[in-house]
């Protein structure tokens, strides 16, 4: 029998399964919504905490349409979205949704766009999705149970050697972490195969799941940002932590193939990668 991850042992207790299953249908509609605008005039595009950090009327439309699709099927469960939708619920099933990773990209009509949502029991990610807005590919992953790419299984790279890592990563929004993080760049550069900076962090992670880049680090997240494709990466094989060694909570976080994990975190911690930024 599958274990359930559910709040009792009553047959309506959610398996992880099904709340993935419910993660997938709910990003897919998004991510048919996103698509479907993309080409269109923005009719909204304002700022959040910086200049930088952009919004648009689709972050928001997106997810609405999330929100109703999760509660609709399961009206009792609690929901952290990054456009405002909170709320705490009553089943120990909590959503948490992003529903529009890389706005700058989708405001740009560039690649980097995706949709991400994840599935936690008491506080434990048990499921989650992800859909890339631009190729419509589903990365999903149900915790124990590994990682899929439209439905077939993917795995991290095999690779062993720093110096040929790509390594991909992304830059927050204040200014004085924006100097930070490009100094700490500009450290590591000549130890590493390459960067990549594409712009969603769920896709990044989700690039480490299928071997596309050995490693990715961020230095400043949300918990929408990652709580989904940090489980993909993970359940892939990819070692997921903070740059302490721990299983992170926030940011700082990094997801790369077992054998870079240790040199990388090495590597950025003497960057001064942790240090706060100013």
């Amino acid at each position: 029998m599958r274990p359930r991850w559910g709040v009792t042992d009553e047959p309506s207790a959610p398996t992880a399964d099904e709340l993935a299953a419910l993660a997938e249908r709910a990003a897919r509609s998004a991510a048919a919504l996103l698509g479907a605008a993309l080409h269109q005039p923005r009719e909204s595009v304002t700022t959040k905490s910086t200049a930088t950090d952009l919004v648009t009327e689709m972050d928001r439309a997106a997810e609405e349409l999330i929100v109703d699709q999760l509660l609709g099927a399961r009206p009792d469960d609690g929901v952290l979205g990054e456009e405002g939708s909170n709320r705490a619920g009553t089943s120990g099933v909590r959503w948490i949704v992003d529903p529009l990773d890389g706005t700058t990209n989708y405001v740009y009509r560039h690649p980097g766009v995706s949709v991400s949502i994840a599935a936690e029991v008491h506080g434990v990610v048990v499921a989650g999705a992800v859909v890339d807005v631009w190729s419509g590919e589903c990365f999903r992953a149900v915790r124990g149970a590994g990682a899929t790419r439209d439905d077939h299984p993917i795995a991290v790279s095999g690779e062993t050697d720093l110096t040929r890592a790509l390594v991909a990563t992304g830059f927050g929004y204040q200014p004085e972490q924006r100097r930070h993080q490009g100094r700490v760049v500009g450290d590591i550069l000549d130890r590493i195969r390459d960067i990549r900076r594409m712009g969603s962090a769920a896709l990044d992670l989700c690039s480490v799941a299928c071997g596309r880049v050995d490693a990715y680090y961020e230095l400043s997240l949300s918990r929408w940002d990652f709580a989904a494709g940090a489980l993909i990466a993970a359940e892939a094989g990819a070692v997921v932590v903070d740059l302490d060694g721990r299983p992170p909570a926030a940011a700082p976080l990094l997801a790369a193939a077992p054998a870079l994990a240790e040199p990388l975190r090495a590597l950025l911690v003497g960057a001064g990668a942790d240090a706060t930024p100013g």
